[in-house]
């Protein structure tokens, strides 16, 4: 009992470092992923095909890392990759507010560089509980944190901008690198002993793609990372452009639709399910109503009220998606799992704006938003269809 006490202090010091990690790095990622498309269309007169190439070619550099550099290396390595990765992130950072039309490129590369590196790992780390019930409310305050930070995150952006410029407001934001950085030399890696080679072995890395586990959560994200990846690239500049909203009003309404998803996570906190499939059906569901009323919005009114629909599978969707993997996978492997699920994430994230930005040009907005409905239907089809099939219900 004295033991069990003892561990607390220690418990709460490394659940505060995580946190504080997780916030910081995902309200300064955020921010550049949804304010650069903005400051590359209306500040450096980018066309929208090159504001969906300069994304894509930014997940392209997170994918890179994430899946041959970070994901083959044992904790040790891995851990100085993951400290020499938030050095760097901190480094560049403020250079946003500095760089040009051809600068932009370079920032924005080694900055996702870094972030394929460092993600992954605050997940595993988070994931690290021997206990179930433990580990599952950790990871449920971890995607908390999360959404937390995208609420904070454009909200303290919309109010620094009713003062300054655009490209100006990185600075501020260059704060948050730093305290990750700081926080990166106390994060916790799994303990690996010299014969598990799991991490290392290809053979063992095709098991990990074929897990039961992972596929359900593959499938599942991929139900709202298709739309969510064109919305924080297009979803600002269908606001400008359709709506004439400011710089502001657009981190405003970006932050509503994240207070949803921080909503719909505290609900899942609580909660704690047992079953994961009714959630996905849910969300689902919630994504193609959320598209659908985005591209027919013809008011902010509505255009706002798409953005807090979205917002709530946003909120189910990556957690449910995490504890698929945390359930079907062992602490020795689960880095080789969160790396390759974060870099096949990452793919999507090239693809997307590159497909998008052609789509975008000949469609225009609105209806991209609209073609986006059958993509998710397919994909949820092909997810009902394992869950039926039983691959979900050891994990379940």
């Amino acid at each position: 009992m004295k033991d069990s006490k003892s561990q607390i202090p220690s418990l709460l010091s490394v659940i505060a470092v995580i946190l504080s990690m997780t916030f910081a790095v995902r309200a300064s990622n955020n921010m550049f992923v949804t304010s650069t498309p903005l400051l590359a269309k209306y500040i450096f007169d980018y066309s929208k095909f090159e504001v969906g190439m300069l994304a894509a070619f930014t997940a392209l550099t997170m994918f890179i890392m994430s899946t041959f550099l970070n994901a083959p290396l044992e904790s040790e390595r891995r851990r100085k990759l993951f400290i020499g990765s938030s050095l760097v992130y901190a480094i560049i950072f403020p250079f946003f507010a500095f760089s040009n039309a051809y600068t932009l490129w370079i920032v924005m590369a080694i900055a996702g560089f870094t972030l394929g590196s460092i993600m992954p790992n605050i997940i595993t780390s988070a994931s690290l509980f021997k206990e179930r019930k433990v580990r599952e409310r950790i990871l449920s305050l971890y995607t908390l944190t999360l959404s937390l930070s995208l609420i904070m995150g454009p909200f303290i952006e919309g109010e620094i901008l009713n003062y300054v410029p655009l490209q100006q407001s990185f600075l501020f934001f260059s704060v948050f690198p730093v305290v990750a950085f700081f926080d990166s030399l106390f994060i916790k890696f799994p303990e690996e002993k010299r014969k598990d080679t799991s991490e290392i072995n290809p053979s063992v890395n095709v098991s990990v793609v074929k897990n039961n586990g992972f596929i359900i959560a593959l499938l599942n994200i991929l139900t709202y990372n298709v739309p969510f990846a064109i919305l924080t690239t297009y979803g600002g500049l269908f606001g400008k452009s359709d709506f004439g909203l400011q710089y502001s009003t657009i981190n405003l309404t970006f932050s509503a639709f994240f207070l949803t998803s921080f909503l719909s996570r505290l609900v899942f906190t609580f909660l704690a399910p047992q079953k994961l499939a009714p959630l996905m059906i849910i969300s689902v569901s919630l994504t193609m109503i959320g598209l659908i009323v985005l591209s027919t919005s013809h008011v902010y009114f509505i255009y706002l009220l798409a953005f807090l629909i979205l917002g709530i599978p946003h909120g189910f969707t990556y957690p449910i998606s995490v504890m698929s993997i945390t359930r079907s996978f062992s602490p020795e492997t689960r880095n080789a799992a969160n790396s390759y699920f974060f870099s096949i994430m990452m793919a999507i994230g090239v693809a997307m704006p590159f497909i998008s930005g052609e789509v975008v040009t000949l469609l225009g907005y609105r209806n991209t938003f609209l073609v986006i409905v059958p993509v998710v239907v397919v994909v949820f089809i092909a997810l009902l269809y394992f869950v039926r099939k039983g691959i979900s219900r050891p994990n379940d």
